[in-house]
Parts: C-alpha cells; sequence; structure tokens
C-alpha cells in the first residue's frame, strides 16, 4: 500500500488513470514540484498531453521516455521501474476529492520551499536577478497565493439565481466629490478597472489626479499614487495645498507647528493613507508595480483602494520587448496591463495620456487625437478629455469631454464643466448658470439656455459655438 511519502506517485498516477484529475491539475502543478525521476515522468507527461490533448498509455510513455535526452543510462532504469509502480492498481484506488486536496497542499508546500531556496540563493550568491525590484517579497507571495481554481466559469442557466442576486447588489464605487464626475459614473468608478485622463501638455493632467487623490484619502480610502514624472515631495506638495487649503506658494512658508496640526486635522479626520512612490521615467512596469504593492502589504498591511499612475505613456511595458519605436504596440501592452493589475488587486486604477498634435490644438478633440497608441481606447472603461482655452483659464475652469464610458450611457451631459483652483490644486463644481451653457444634444453642438447668462456663460457659449 502506498504512504504519505509517495503523494507524488499517487498524483502521478492519478493524472495517468483520471482524465478529469489530469485536466483539473495540469494547469497549477508545475514540474519543478517534483524531484529526480518524478520531475522527468511528469514533464514527459505534459509534453504529451500539450501535443495530443489526452492522457499517454504505458506504451506511449515509455517509447517517449526512451526517446527523451533527460533520460540516460544512470536513470533510466529508475525511471522505469517508477513507471511500472504508478501504473499499477494499488495507485490508482486514491478517493479523488482526497488527493485532490493533499495535491493542492503539496503545491504550496513545494512552492514555498523552492520560494525560501531561491531566496536565499539571491541573499547568499549574488543571484542576477533584480532584487531592487522587491522580487523576493513577490517570489514568497506567490507561493503563497498557489491553488487550485476549480471555477470553470459561470453556468448561465444553473446559476442564474445566483446571477439574480448579483443584480440586487449595490456596486461599491468610490465616488467623486464633483457632481458632474458621479451623474455621469452613476455615483463614481468601480474596482477592476483602468480610467483614464488625456489632455494636451501642461493643461493639468497631475493637478487633476492630484485632487482625486486627496479626495478619496478624505473618504477614508487607502490611495497609492506612482509617479515618473515628478518626485514625491512635489506630488506631496499639491495634495498638501488642496488638503490643507493652503495656496501652493505658501506651503514651504508655512510654519512647521502649523504645518504638523493641519496634518494632525487630516488624519483626524480620515481612516485612509497616502503613499507615494517615484520612478525614473520610462524605468517601471506593472511587474514593478505589483512587487511595490505585495512589499507595502506585507511590511505595511496597505491595501490600495485606489491607484494612480502618473502618468501611462512614460511607463515601460513589462511584456513588450520590440522596437522603441513601435509605440502602438508598447503603450498598448502598457495600458493592457495596468488595467490587468487593477483586476488582479480589486482597485480602482486612474491614469493619464496625451492627446496627439492635432488634439492639442483643436478645441473639439476625440478618441482618435490619443497620442501613441489607439489601443488605450479599446482598454480603458472610462476616459475623460480636459479641454483649456485662454477664456476658461481666466475663469478657472476645465472643459471636460466625454471620449469613453463603460459606466453609463455618454450621450447625456457629453460635454460639462468644472471648477478649478489652480492655487490651491483642486477642482470644485460649478453654478448652474455656468453648466446650463453646455447643453450638448450629442452631435457637437452646444448653445446657451439663457439670454441673461453671465461672462463665465458668455464664454462657455462662445467654446461651445466652437464645437459645431
Amino acid at each position: 500500500m502506498p504512504n504519505k511519502t509517495d503523494l507524488p506517485k499517487l498524483i502521478l498516477s492519478k493524472v495517468l488513470h483520471d482524465d478529469q484529475f489530469c485536466r483539473s491539475l495540469l494547469p497549477y502543478v508545475k514540474g519543478e514540484y517534483f524531484e529526480g525521476t518524478d520531475r522527468i515522468i511528469y514533464k514527459l507527461i505534459m509534453e504529451f498531453v500539450g501535443k495530443y490533448n489526452k492522457r499517454p498509455t504505458k506504451t506511449a510513455l515509455e517509447i517517449d521516455a526512451q526517446k527523451s535526452p533527460r533520460v540516460t543510462e544512470s536513470n533510466g532504469a529508475e525511471i522505469m521501474s517508477t513507471m511500472t509502480k504508478i501504473f499499477d492498481e494499488t495507485y490508482t484506488h486514491v478517493d479523488y476529492d482526497w488527493l485532490y486536496d493533499e495535491a493542492e497542499l503539496w503545491c504550496k508546500e513545494r512552492a514555498l520551499y523552492l520560494a525560501v531556496m531561491e531566496s536565499f540563493a539571491i541573499i547568499t550568491n549574488g543571484d542576477t536577478k533584480d532584487k531592487s525590484a522587491g522580487i523576493i517579497p513577490e517570489m514568497m507571495t506567490n507561493a503563497l497565493s498557489v491553488s487550485f481554481d476549480n471555477q470553470i466559469g459561470h453556468d448561465y442557466i444553473n446559476d442564474a439565481e445566483h446571477r439574480h442576486e448579483y443584480y440586487q447588489k449595490t456596486e461599491t464605487k468610490v465616488p467623486f466629490d464633483i457632481e458632474m464626475l458621479n451623474t455621469i459614473t452613476g455615483g463614481g468608478v468601480s474596482r477592476k478597472t483602468l480610467n483614464i485622463l488625456i489632455a494636451g501638455t501642461n493643461v493639468g493632467k497631475s493637478l487633476v489626479m492630484c485632487h482625486m487623490a486627496a479626495s478619496s484619502l478624505a473618504q477614508g480610502k487607502n490611495v497609492l499614487y506612482i509617479t515618473m514624472e515628478m518626485a514625491e515631495e512635489k506630488i506631496a506638495e499639491r495634495i498638501d495645498a488642496n488638503l490643507m487649503d493652503i495656496p501652493i506658494s505658501q506651503i514651504e512658508l508655512t510654519p512647521l507647528d502649523r504645518f504638523q496640526t493641519k496634518i494632525d486635522k487630516i488624519k483626524a479626520k480620515t481612516s485612509g493613507n497616502l503613499i507615494i512612490k517615484e520612478y525614473p521615467t520610462a524605468s517601471a512596469h506593472a511587474g514593478h508595480f505589483r512587487a511595490l504593492l505585495n512589499e507595502i502589504k506585507m511590511k505595511k498591511g496597505f491595501v490600495p483602494d485606489v491607484i494612480f499612475i502618473d502618468y501611462l505613456n512614460i511607463c515601460s511595458s513589462s511584456r513588450f520587448k520590440g522596437s522603441s519605436g513601435d509605440s502602438y504596440n508598447m503603450v498598448k501592452c502598457v495600458a493592457e496591463e495596468l488595467r490587468g493589475l487593477a483586476v488582479e488587486f480589486d482597485t480602482v486604477m486612474w491614469s493619464a495620456t496625451q492627446f496627439n498634435r492635432q488634439g492639442f490644438s483643436s478645441s473639439d478633440p476625440g478618441m482618435e487625437n490619443t497620442s501613441e497608441s489607439f489601443g488605450i481606447n479599446a482598454t480603458a472603461d472610462l476616459m475623460l478629455a480636459l479641454i483649456v482655452t485662454d477664456e476658461l483659464e481666466q475663469l478657472g475652469q476645465y472643459l471636460v469631454k466625454q471620449l469613453k464610458n463603460r459606466y453609463n450611457s455618454k450621450s447625456k451631459n457629453k460635454r460639462f464643466v468644472v471648477g478649478v483652483d489652480y492655487e490651491k490644486m483642486r477642482l470644485h463644481d460649478v453654478e448652474e448658470s455656468a453648466q446650463a451653457a453646455i447643453t450638448d444634444s450629442g452631435q457637437g453642438q452646444a448653445q446657451a439656455t439663457d439670454s441673461s447668462y453671465t461672462t463665465s456663460t458668455k464664454t462657455l457659449q462662445h467654446l461651445g459655438s466652437l464645437t459645431t
């Protein structure tokens, strides 16, 4: 009778004799989990299944073993003996559910053991892997997260009741502190999404993201702000101006005791936290961000509700290693990787991109004016364009245009204005009279609705006439 030390051979035997067990385990069990001859046999099984999409017979496996360069004179006899053993009926009469659970536990233990040994090698032998990217915490986290996912998807007929329950649930969103942004998104943005701001150079993409970061923190959310354009302290300075209600030019003149008092008040009003991390321009990708998320979770117990990446086009890609001139595919990959990260960590992802030359000079830019890659448009869940003219800048306002919206129909409120306080790095709602000047028909037309409009609405009416 087999014993507990024979568990790897029990797994191999069940894989060879049970089609369901084979197909359930092969995607999750790595060859390196096995040792010695068991590892060679498992790799032979994987190669056969991958090529023929079925389990090998004993004869086929033996012939493949004889042809394999892994099988030598020194290990050949042992491999053939092991094959005879795992094809023996003694190993086949094992309870399916018990062995499935035991196999999952064994894989976790083996993954953790291998991660510990590899970490030790990195520390002691100066392994060439990139230690600066937090590879050791990432390895340990990946090992601890090993599991067999036995969910095969949503069964439309049999899971109808579960689906109905889902429809009744109120989705938890991260709301804005700007009324129109909540209106167009149905109360805020959802987790597992990528949301994009698009604007010309020096229009204020970072200002808006800093405001959103401050707003999320004030709501008690955990916020991670990753910057590859400005220093960590410069981002913090903008958020200080927003939350402390101090003009940014006066921050450095604020005495320490007053500054600390304001920090204490902010701390008392929120249960959230904000971490700002700087990377050199174009040096970091989703793999670095994943390692950072794992590291701050391990060291600080910090799990972000919202992540800001400032900004998408100056990230590198963890997958695309092609020509540096192929910006379309590179930026497309970055967008997909950031959205994948949002799904993996169940968080809201915000980033930004720029208009191309035509979009920068247009009063009514569209999705076709996205800089470098249209792949961003295909990946993003929400895209908001920020438009500024000299008149709007004097009034302290942005014109916001919906380019893409998976939360709601973008036919309503396709264009609207928000107030901006450049000194305090803050957005705010505008009066209804200013908003009324933008009555978009959904076809690019905007008109004034009140003959007694103010200077502000006159400017907005002029801006609207440029979009017809």
